[in-house]
């Protein structure tokens, strides 16, 4: 499953989003994820380099910290529910920190 370049800056827009609605620290954010800052900065923007299981993770993070700010995240157009089932057939999903 590989994302076209339309689908990597909406999904790049949406996570923004979401880090701006949790309101949470981005470097504490990245520490939570122990992502390296490079690694961060590309899966936040869905860089051609960006490893998907990474930008699956960061999805789930930045929802939940959302969550538990007391916001309704914004919802996710290419990283659906639906579409998790298919990635996970191709590379392993971790659970975001703080998930069950």
């Amino acid at each position: 499953m590989s994302l076209n370049d339309e689908q990597r800056a909406r999904t790049a827009d949406e996570l923004q989003a979401n880090l701006r609605l949790s309101g949470a620290d981005p470097e504490e954010a990245r520490r939570d994820l122990e992502f390296t800052t490079r690694q961060w900065d590309d899966t936040l923007n869905v860089r051609e380099g960006a490893r998907p299981q990474d930008v699956w993770l960061l999805r789930d993070h930045l929802e939940a910290l959302a969550e538990r700010a007391g916001a309704t995240p914004v919802p996710y157009t290419v990283l659906t529910r639906r579409a998790r089932l298919a990635a996970a057939l191709w590379f392993p999903l971790r659970k975001a920190p703080g998930r069950e």
